[in-house]
């Protein structure tokens, strides 16, 4: 991994390892969307937009962005309105806050918090969150790597 990407995982496990905390939601699928929708952090939506979280009666900022999504099995361009935000730190919550409180998670979220199934909600999260059949695997593939496990308990360290 390259010095940049590193930075960039250790400043958004800092976040969610204090989010996880706050919320309850895990650091590691927080991370995993995170790598997923930015490429690591290195391509956001419009100015700061981690997530690829769509624009909502919330959202006091918006962007348009050229995205790929896959429709009927195919692979379609469209330019859709996002949320935008000032920073990763305002990102980050808006995603805790969607996961949590965004009606198409309810379920989803509520199992978790029975169970603890990690897997699970990822799956569940991922069915409604993306497009792409493989965003699951993807996601799952990510949360399990060396290197955000070693980000998340250093961001532990720092944040006790």
């Amino acid at each position: 991994m390259d010095e940049a990407r590193s930075r960039r995982l250790a400043e958004v496990a800092r976040i969610a390892v204090r989010l996880e905390a706050e919320t309850g939601v895990p650091a590691r699928m927080l991370i995993a969307q995170w790598a997923i929708e930015s490429r690591w952090g290195a391509k956001p939506a419009g100015n700061a937009n981690y997530f690829g979280i769509k624009r909502a009666e919330r959202h006091q900022k918006c962007c348009t962005v050229t995205t790929h999504e896959v429709v009927e099995g195919k692979n379609v361009v469209r330019a859709l309105e996002f949320a935008d935000y000032d920073s990763l730190e305002d990102s980050c919550r808006d995603y805790a806050w969607l996961i949590t409180n965004g009606a198409p998670y309810r379920d989803a979220w509520r199992r978790y918090r029975e169970t603890g199934d990690l897997p699970g909600l990822i799956e569940s999260i991922a069915r409604l969150y993306a497009t792409d059949p493989n965003y699951a695997r993807i996601a799952m593939q990510i949360a399990q790597q060396a290197e955000v496990a070693a980000a998340i308990e250093a961001a532990k360290e720092v944040h006790v």
